[in-house]
């Protein structure tokens, strides 16, 4: 869903499940982001009883199904995978996934391979992002592995320097 519009009219159409949940169901912690949706409550029977209730109205009246992978009822204490974090009752936390992207690309930039500008542009939007979670540690230790890069890169630079003018 990378276009806007695709965004706006999945809300648009998605008007309706909004507000069965909200004034049929009556659910009181209900949380959508464009397509993605979470409902919390303390009894799991409940929650199996609005599952079932929500297919149904999403089958008879919009045409759409649940994801059957992704429409799990699950403790918050196993933490919660929506829009891009693991939410846990107090904390949440960054995705493993893209962690592991962003260290790919301080190595590409170690290795030359990304530019500085690039590297930065890149660095810049994750830390953004990742800001929301809880996350100074893992934001410090990638700052730390960037900053060592570049002076790695910048020693290299001077010493292919030196050597041209030894030569």
């Amino acid at each position: 869903m990378g276009n806007l519009t695709s965004q706006f009219f999945a809300n648009v159409y998605l008007n309706e499940l909004d507000c069965f949940v909200k004034h049929v169901l009556k659910a009181r912690f209900y949380i959508k982001y464009v397509d993605d949706f979470l409902i919390l409550h303390r009894n799991r029977g409940q929650l199996e009883k609005w599952k079932l209730q929500i297919d149904r109205f999403l089958r008879d009246n919009l045409k759409l199904e649940l994801h059957p992978q992704k429409s799990q009822i699950i403790p918050l204490s196993q933490g919660i995978d929506f829009v891009g974090f693991r939410n846990f009752y107090h904390y949440k936390l960054v995705r493993k996934r893209n962690v592991r992207k962003m260290e790919h690309k301080v190595k590409l930039f170690a290795n030359g391979e990304l530019s500085y500008r690039e590297m930065m542009l890149s660095f810049q939007g994750w830390n953004a992002y990742v800001c929301w979670a809880n996350s100074l540690g893992l934001r410090r230790k990638v700052l730390r592995e960037l900053q060592k890069a570049k002076k790695s890169l910048e020693r290299q630079k001077a010493d292919k320097f030196l050597n041209k003018l030894i030569l």
